[in-house]
């Protein structure tokens, strides 16, 4: 075990996210998982795929993997996350004459929120249905390719808050700013890398378990999941015009001003901004900038 963590410090990582602790001396592989209880396949395949080593995913145990991504989306949603957000505070001169920091303090809240929700999605869904399945139950209007279909990487946007901060925030010798950076880096890395474990790892071995089921001809069906939305979703939900109204009101438009922009009346402004509300559960003309920026309806340079 130590001589494949020398070989890749990041399976530091994977051995957390496993539950297993360190200081394991010189046991092997096999005997530090058998010490914590964690199945040896599903460890070596984790570790390999990080590794950027061949791997196979039929031999996985899909309840160890489970469990293993759900310590990862503890890690991110009530560690790493929230930690990035207290470095961002210390960093950003948040007053209220420093309307950059407090748009790079909302985009990230934004982002964090979309995270918790991904991330939430599938430990309410996705893994209740996995575990079904592994006592040998289908669900009838629900299979890991509609996950698998929906699924996109979620550290895409750690990314672009990135560029915006060393864009458009203009900060000398911020030693503590640069360190968040490096964080928010390494953060974007390990979100894509857990969300291809997923994609690479978790969605094969379901599939497998899924054509084994149906093959064998002895099928249970359990009851309808609850599939809710997520955002990417609520945001496919809005129609054009909703989302031009979402514009005006990043530039800040008035209901008036809106309404002689779109050539409509304000009474269908009203209509459009109370069903955007109903759609996003936001209510607040800084809840939409912030949401229009995060989905890409805006660009943050836009901004007045």
């Amino acid at each position: 075990m130590r001589d494949l963590v020398k070989d890749n410090s990041l399976l530091v990582l994977v051995i957390s996210r496993f539950n297993m602790s360190l200081g394991f001396g010189e046991k092997t592989v096999r005997e530090v998982c058998r010490f914590h209880n964690v199945d040896e396949n599903t460890f070596l395949t984790v570790a390999n795929f990080v590794s950027e080593k061949d791997y196979e995913y039929n031999n996985v145990s899909l309840s160890s993997l489970i469990g293993y991504l759900k310590n990862a989306h503890e890690y991110f949603l009530e560690f790493n996350l929230p930690n990035i957000r207290r470095k961002l505070l210390e960093s950003l001169d948040c007053s209220s004459t420093n309307d950059i920091a407090i748009l790079i303090l909302r985009f990230y809240d934004e982002y964090v929120t979309e995270v918790r929700k991904h991330m939430e999605l599938e430990n309410e869904v996705v893994f209740t249905y996995v575990e079904q399945l592994t006592q040998g139950f289908l669900s009838q209007d629900y299979n890991i390719s509609t996950f698998a279909g929906k699924h996109t990487p979620i550290g895409n946007k750690l990314k672009e808050l990135k560029d915006v901060i060393i864009r458009y925030y203009p900060e000398k010798n911020n030693y503590l700013l640069n360190s968040v950076l490096l964080d928010i880096i390494q953060c974007e890395e390990d979100l894509n890398s857990h969300c291809q474990v997923e994609d690479k790892i978790f969605v094969p071995a379901v599939k497998a378990i899924e054509s084994q089921i149906k093959k064998s001809g002895k099928i249970y069906y359990v009851e309808s999941l609850d599939n809710k939305p997520t955002n990417k979703e609520k945001i496919d939900e809005l129609s054009n015009r909703e989302k031009d109204i979402i514009v005006c009101l990043t530039k800040g438009f008035s209901n008036k001003e809106i309404a002689d922009e779109l050539s409509i009346s304000i009474n269908t402004v009203t209509t459009h901004r109370r069903n955007i509300s109903n759609k996003l559960q936001i209510h607040t003309s800084a809840g939409l900038i912030i949401y229009a920026i995060a989905n890409q309806l805006v660009n943050i340079r836009d901004i007045q």
